[in-house]
């Protein structure tokens, strides 16, 4: 097992994290970080949204270990310290989109290698709650699942929608899906929003943790998405929507004031999920994980509710 680097600096979470490199099985690199718990009641899988990485959970470890869990979180291929699979390290890009749960297998088993506390539970945010709906479908081996902002659907409007579809999907054949999707750029958002336009969170502390650490290792920095991404991600999205729910207990979190992933598309899923409940969370923004302390404690509270509920 090859220890990887990991940024204990500006992830401010639990001062014994470890990172390891660890193999998909198409030979592809990805970077897995584990914060352990002395005592831990579980382990909480975090799987991260798009441009994410390990070391921005690690205050969301820090709440977890709290409350008596280990965590988990994962560089996905193509972002973070794991592998790039552009040329250009700053467009975000996948092959297929469903390449996405060799990563998840990786993870697991590297899981089950480190012999990490049981039960096992699944956080997914943004992308990562695309990812970990698909990974619910498959019946990894999680006892519960919670989602924030998850990405079953992108906010675009009635005339962008079509375009998107067509564009992305032209792209292939014409063979331009690798530049970036329509005003998508290199720089990562939170290097060039201000705080006060910014449309991940309402507190200013956690918008400039954000920024610290992409400005102290700009290498675990990601810019836009490639057509190619966007065109993989349209249509994961829509046959995730004409599934069924998972049979599994899950508690969804969403701001009211979202402004990146499709709402619709999660009031829709969270409505026909038998054992599932959704926690909206007033003035919220995308990153309801990283809003204000007292909206952070009431989410942390209710995650381990939920979670301890299925031991």
């Amino acid at each position: 097992m090859e220890a990887a680097p990991f940024h204990d600096d500006v992830a401010e979470g639990p001062a014994d994290a470890m990172a390891y490199w660890v193999n998909a099985a198409d030979g592809l690199r990805i970077r897995v970080a584990h914060w352990p718990k002395d005592g831990a009641i579980g382990t909480v899988l975090i799987f991260p949204g798009r441009t994410e990485y390990a070391e921005k959970y690690g205050r969301d470890a820090a709440a977890l270990a709290e409350r008596g869990f280990a965590t988990v979180a994962i560089d996905w291929r193509g972002q973070g310290l794991a592998a790039r699979l552009q040329d250009d390290r700053n467009i975000g890009h996948v092959g297929k989109f469903i390449d996405y749960q060799l990563d998840v297998a990786a993870v697991m088993d590297h899981c089950a290698a480190l012999d990490l506390p049981k039960p096992w539970y699944l956080l997914g945010h943004s992308m990562g709650g695309c990812i970990g709906l698909r990974a619910l479908h498959e019946q990894i081996d999680v006892a519960a699942a919670a989602f924030s902002a998850p990405m079953w659907g992108i906010q675009m409007s009635a005339v962008m929608r079509p375009a998107a579809w067509a564009l992305s999907s032209l792209s292939r054949y014409l063979r331009f899906s690798h530049v970036f999707a329509p005003g998508q750029l290199a720089q990562p958002y939170v290097l060039r929003a201000a705080f006060e336009v910014n449309t991940l969170t309402s507190d200013e502390d956690m918008f400039h943790y954000m920024r610290r650490q992409l400005e102290g290792y700009p290498d675990l920095a990601l810019g836009g998405p490639s057509l190619h991404w966007l065109n993989e991600a349209l249509v994961e999205m829509r046959t995730l929507a004409n599934m069924p729910a998972p049979d599994i207990d899950c508690v969804t979190f969403l701001g009211t004031d979202e402004a990146i992933v499709d709402t619709d598309r999660v009031h829709a899923r969270m409505e026909s999920w038998p054992n599932g409940d959704l926690v909206m969370i007033q003035n919220g923004r995308h990153e309801v994980l990283m809003e204000t302390p007292a909206h952070r404690t009431a989410i942390f509270d209710r995650l381990a509710e939920h979670f301890i509920a299925h031991r």
